[in-house]
C-alpha cells in the first residue's frame, strides 16, 4: 500500500471531497488538533498497520450494525485488534440479532461507503438514528485514530477531544460497552 510517509498537522492544503473536508472543518470548529496521514484505500485493520505506525496510534474497529428488523442502527467503536462476536454485543444493549447494515443504511445515515466507516460520520445522522456504542477498552488509549469518511486519509487526535468536544457536538452520547479479549467458541 503506498503512503505518503509525512504525518501533518490538520486540514490539506488542496480541496478534498465535500465529506472529508465538512470533517476538518468540524474538528477546525471545534479547536480540535489532529494529525492527518494520506495513503491509498485502507479498508481493513490490516490494511492499517503502516498507518498506524506513522501516525503513533492505532486506528480503531468502526462496525455499523443493525438488528434483524433493520429498525434500529449502531455504530460500534472497539480497539481493532480485539475480536468481535455479535452475540455478546447484542446481549450487552438488550437487541435480537445484529448483523452488518447494508451499504445503503451506511449512505442514508452516515454518508459514508463500506471501509470508510468512522465515528465522524455520525455529523450526517441529522436523525439522530444511530446509536453510538464505545467499548470502554477505548478510555484507556491517550490517542484516537480514524478516517475523516473516506478511506483514503487517516487522522489521530486525543481521547480526551474525542469524548469531550467531538460527540457533544455531534449530539451523540457514547453507550459504553465491555467485549471480551478472548472469545470461547
Amino acid at each position: 500500500m503506498y503512503i505518503d510517509n509525512t504525518l501533518y498537522t490538520g486540514r490539506p492544503a488542496e480541496a478534498r471531497i465535500p465529506k472529508e473536508e465538512r470533517c476538518y472543518a468540524l474538528l477546525d470548529s471545534l479547536g480540535v488538533e489532529y494529525f492527518r496521514v494520506d495513503h491509498e484505500h485502507a479498508d481493513t485493520i490490516a490494511a492499517c498497520e503502516q498507518v498506524e505506525e506513522l501516525l503513533g496510534c492505532r486506528i480503531c474497529k468502526n462496525l455499523f450494525l443493525t438488528n434483524r428488523q433493520q429498525t434500529a442502527f449502531y455504530l460500534l467503536i472497539m480497539p481493532g485488534e480485539k475480536p468481535f462476536k455479535t452475540k455478546l454485543l447484542s446481549k450487552q444493549i438488550g437487541s435480537a440479532r445484529l448483523s452488518f447494515a447494508s451499504p445503503e443504511h451506511m449512505e442514508k445515515y452516515l454518508d459514508i461507503t463500506p471501509g470508510s466507516v468512522s465515528v465522524l460520520g455520525l455529523m450526517n445522522d441529522k436523525e439522530k438514528a444511530v446509536r453510538l456504542l464505545v467499548d470502554r477498552d477505548l478510555l484507556r488509549e491517550p490517542s484516537f485514530g480514524c478516517h475523516p469518511c473516506i478511506n483514503t486519509s487517516s487522522l489521530r487526535f486525543s481521547t480526551e477531544d474525542l469524548f469531550g468536544k467531538v460527540l457533544p457536538a455531534l449530539n451523540h452520547a457514547p453507550e459504553f460497552v465491555d467485549l471480551p479479549w478472548e472469545i470461547e467458541e
